[in-house]
């Protein structure tokens, strides 16, 4: 996969619309799931796999793959998530009480899944760093150094978020089960 990757941007700094087509439909599914785990929010991990996706476009003549193509991409549709998280954050605050009481949305469904319904159901309880290191070492494929640097913190760190994630993972879905 490395091979067809180097091979994909390699392609896309000359030009090539059909690589950079290629690698889009290669991991724009990864992607999704990656953006609606840590956002729990179809519409706005569609924006954010869009809003990376473009933004890869625009530097790809200076970008240089130093290792997996779909590590970088799921570092940057995290982030994009995060931002998009922070100025729905932001706009919410700035809104009389009453009207963001009435202007807020379930989350919706991410899939007719029960099971994939119950997980991200069970994701979202979760505190943001450890779901963003479950989501981003699971999906994106990322090892615990390359996210450790991400979020800025050590390797021991990012091994405890993921290990407490997955046991409070294990908690809820299991007292759902017993419900």
């Amino acid at each position: 996969m490395r091979i067809e990757d180097r091979y994909l941007v390699r392609q896309c700094k000359k030009g090539n619309s059909n690589a950079l087509r290629r690698i889009y439909e290669k991991y724009r599914d990864c992607l999704l799931i990656v953006a609606i785990a840590l956002s729990h929010d179809t519409d706005l991990a569609e924006d954010a796999v869009q809003d990376a996706f473009v933004a890869f476009a625009r530097n790809v003549a200076t970008f240089r793959l130093t290792g997996s193509l779909k590590a970088y991409l799921s570092t940057c549709v995290a982030n994009r998530i995060r931002d998009l998280l922070r100025a729905r954050r932001r706009s919410q605050e700035l809104l009389p009480v009453s009207t963001a009481a009435e202007s807020a949305e379930p989350a919706p469904s991410i899939g007719t899944n029960e099971e994939l319904a119950r997980l991200s159901g069970a994701l979202a309880m979760l505190p943001d760093e450890q779901r963003e290191v479950i989501v981003l070492h699971i999906h994106g494929q990322m090892r615990f150094r390359a996210i450790a640097e991400r979020q800025n913190t050590s390797v021991n760190t990012v091994k405890g978020r993921y290990r407490y994630g997955i046991q409070r993972l294990r908690a809820i879905l299991d007292c759902e089960d017993m419900k």
